[in-house]
Order: C-alpha cells, then sequence, then structure tokens
C-alpha cells in the first residue's frame, strides 16, 4: 500500500484529505504538528507528499526545497494559492506538480495516481545531487558522461543513496551483498567500500559518503549538509 504523508494544518481539510485518500486505497498519514515538519516528513518515508504552502512556522515552499535535498518526491503543492508565480515557484524548487484548493476529488486522484506511476517508472534512478545512478544497471552518470561500477560498490552506492541521508549500517550493508553475516571477513566490505570512494573522488564526489563512527555509512547529496 502506498503512503501519503499530508503536510496541511487546517483540520477540517488535512481530515477530508486523508478520506479522499484512503477511500483511494492509499495509506494517509497527516502531521499534526509543524515544529520539524521535514524530519517527521522523512521518518514516514512516504511514497508521495501532499504539502500545502501556507504552514505555522517553516512555510511549504522551504518544505519543498528541504524534501528534494534529501531525495524525497515526488511531492505535490496542494494550496488555496493561484498564482502563477506561486505555481513557478513550487516547481523551480522541485516540487513535482501543483493543484489549487479547492479542487475536485477525481482530479487529486488522477493526479496523485499520476505521479506516483511516473515515479515508479524511474524509480531505480536515484539523485546525487550533482549525479545521477542508475541502480538497476550500476551506471552512474556525470557532467554529460557516464560510468560503470563494478556490482558490489555499485550495490553499495545504491543502498546509500536509497536510505534518504540516514546511516546505513556495516551489517545491513554485509547481509545485502552476501546475503549473510556468517563468515564474511570485515575487511571485505571495506575494500568495496574503498573502491566505491575512489572512483568517486576520481570524479570529484568523494565528500559524497561520509563514515558514521561506530555505525556505518551515511550518503549526503550537497556540500554543506551536517556530516557525522
Amino acid at each position: 500500500m502506498k503512503k501519503i504523508v499530508i503536510a496541511e494544518d487546517e483540520a477540517f481539510m488535512r481530515e477530508e484529505l486523508a478520506l479522499i485518500l484512503e477511500k483511494q486505497g492509499y495509506e494517509a498519514y497527516a502531521l499534526r504538528s509543524f515544529e520539524h515538519p521535514v524530519d517527521e516528513i522523512i521518518r514516514q518515508k512516504p511514497d508521495l507528499v501532499l504539502l500545502d504552502v501556507n504552514l505555522p512556522g517553516m512555510n511549504g515552499f522551504d518544505i519543498c526545497r528541504e524534501l528534494k535535498k534529501r531525495g524525497i518526491g515526488p511531492v505535490l503543492i496542494l494550496t488555496s494559492r493561484d498564482s502563477m508565480k506561486d505555481e513557478i515557484r513550487g516547481l523551480e524548487l522541485g516540487a513535482d506538480d501543483y493543484l489549487a484548493k479547492p479542487c475536485r476529488s477525481e482530479r487529486l486522484a488522477a493526479l496523485i495516481e499520476n505521479l506516483l506511476r511516473r515515479y515508479e517508472v524511474n524509480r531505480n534512478i536515484l539523485d546525487g545531487g550533482d549525479f545521477r545512478y542508475d541502480r538497476n544497471t550500476h551506471t552512474l552518470f556525470h557532467n554529460g558522461a557516464s560510468f560503470l561500477l563494478p556490482d558490489n560498490p555499485g550495490i553499495i552506492l545504491g543502498e546509500l543513496m536509497a536510505a534518504s541521508c540516514e546511516t546505513v549500517t556495516k551489517e545491513h550493508l554485509s547481509s545485502t551483498l552476501w546475503g549473510t553475516m556468517e563468515y564474511i571477513d570485515e575487511n571485505a566490505l571495506q575494500v568495496n567500500m574503498t573502491r566505491l570512494k575512489k572512483t568517486l573522488s576520481g570524479l570529484g564526489l568523494a565528500y559524497h559518503i561520509v563514515t558514521v563512527r561506530g555505525k556505518g555509512y551515511r550518503f549526503i547529496r550537497n556540500i554543506g549538509e551536517e556530516q557525522v
């Protein structure tokens, strides 16, 4: 079941949206606190985010920008503002589409279905900020060129990018690569990680992978993001 997060502070609209989504067979999760909206949305691991612009504290445009930095999508901006300027701004910040309130439930459902279908087709293409990565073919696209990674380093990169900036443990990576932790020398993982880092370094992308001491590794999309 696809999970959709609703970021809407008006209670009646929030409940109405949740009801529409549940009738369409989606799992709806509505934010009720907006103190740390970006972190809460990311924790829910949504398949799609319905995002209002006029929110208390951090506005929807800023939330959209931060979600896209973390590789979250699709994001559908849903707002009472009916301004071309606002629409363009939202799309420039990475929103996948824009729908003015009030809207017909049929139109909302069709738009959500279209966005989910579009992302399903492209779900193996991961956005690294300054490069893209096809985790299905282990192909990295950067500066107009493509680079094929060996299988194991490629799998590692895909797992780190798919984690949306969260730490991926060494145990998880080893299990993904070899299906078990038994009889696996920890150096085997380190060898493959070193090969991956060397490849990224050669492309000027070395800063994307950081070591989280005692835990594992984390992928960051942009220079300046907090590193552990």
